[in-house]
């Protein structure tokens, strides 16, 4: 932690709910110990089948033997739709099914990646998928969209092309927002001059209309949304309808400066231009960052009550940010190198909150039947 770039404002050690805590930059981190052994219990009802009913314990596995599952959505009924980066679709209900994805091209970061459901599925069966593919240029990532009917994808039809791809920073978070457009989150492919670049639909965060029109309130008159992204894996909006995102910092030797940034429409972030506190004109600094000792590598991400819940991958945790208005008051960490490497997290229609592992990524150090669906019950953030 010994780093003249930070600064130590006050150390807590907060000895009630066994919680060892201490205040950086204004925020209250804590770590929140919670014993594997008095919250995990192997779920009893079959790792292929999930009933959401069932309340067996704090944390039960209700999927697992995954292969790196990237994110997680609910149908109406219940049951779990779970992309696999390798290019399946997986739906875990009473049974356990597999959907291949035609053209997908897992390499490295890229494959089959965001998920998301459209806000009327129950009426038109739309579904949403950000994947990589190859074309003649090489590796690209696009959006499709498929009509989802008893268990059958049909009418499939490219929403959003050409995004230009590469083995590492990919983006691949897809999700609509409150005002019924559909987010896009890009990475600058390994290529840091794209970020900064409105032209290109790289290092940006995108959005489009249900068909992929543009909207005409979009502030570059294109899919451009907000630009100066490195790598931005997760996003979610409060309860005020403003829009957060989790973005990677820096890697290699000098890894972290990961960040949770407030997203404005036609902000610059700042890629590869500032990272932490640095200041530059028409650049936006994050609202909170991991520093440069401490690496997050921070994924998905949603609002639950008062905070944003989001997980990490080399961080291997599951991190909760209490909002203050457009601040962050505290940081709780959960669950800190249980699981190891997690990928993606989403609230269920019960009202609990279900976790994906990413253990198998080529990145981790995978346990017995890895990777795993995990359902936590809410009352531990209590």
């Amino acid at each position: 932690m010994a780093n003249s770039k930070k600064v130590l404002v006050g150390v807590a050690l907060l000895l009630s709910l066994g919680v060892l805590g201490y205040v950086y930059r204004g925020v209250l981190i804590k770590l929140a110990f919670r014993p594997t052994s008095s919250v995990l219990q192997q779920n009893p009802v079959a790792t292929n089948t999930v009933n959401l009913s069932e309340e067996a314990s704090d944390i039960t596995i209700v999927a697992e033997n995954i292969f790196v599952p990237w994110e997680i959505a609910f149908l109406p009924d219940g049951t779990l739709l779970v992309t696999q980066r390798s290019g399946e679709l997986l739906h875990i209900g009473k049974d356990r099914s597999s959907t291949p994805i035609a053209g997908v091209e897992h390499v490295g970061e890229g494959g089959l990646l965001g998920m998301a459901l459209h806000p009327n599925f129950a009426e038109n069966n739309w579904m949403y998928l950000y994947l990589t593919t190859h074309s003649g240029k090489g590796l690209e990532n696009r959006v499709e969209r498929y009509v989802l009917k008893d268990g059958n994808l049909s009418d499939k039809r490219i929403i959003l092309e050409a995004i230009p791809g590469a083995q590492y920073h990919d983006g691949g978070r897809i999700a609509f927002g409150p005002d019924g457009y559909l987010y896009i989150t890009t990475g600058d492919a390994q290529n840091e001059a794209l970020a900064q670049d409105t032209s290109t639909l790289n290092g940006s965060i995108l959005r489009v209309a249900d068909d992929g029109s543009i909207p005409s309130d979009n502030p570059f008159g294109s899919a451009v949304y907000s630009y100066g992204h490195r790598n931005v894996q997760g996003i979610a909006w409060d309860n005020e309808n403003r829009l957060w995102a989790t973005e990677h910092g820096r890697s290699g030797l000098k890894s972290g400066y990961d960040e949770l940034n407030l997203i404005k429409a036609g902000g610059n972030y700042g890629w590869p231009n500032i990272e932490g506190d640095e200041v530059q004109e028409g650049m936006t600094a994050p609202v909170i960052h991991s520093g440069p000792d401490e690496t997050w590598a921070p994924s998905g991400m949603v609002y639950f009550r008062d905070s944003l819940y989001f997980v990490g991958l080399r961080g291997s945790a599951l991190y909760r940010a209490r909002l203050d208005g457009e601040k962050v008051g505290e940081l709780v960490l959960y669950l800190r190198e249980t699981f190891g490497r997690l990928r993606t997290v989403q609230i269920g229609p019960d009202g609990f909150v279900y976790i994906a592992t990413s253990n198998t990524d080529g990145r981790g150090t995978p346990d017995e039947n890895d990777d795993k669906i995990l359902k936590v019950n809410p009352r531990v953030f209590e």
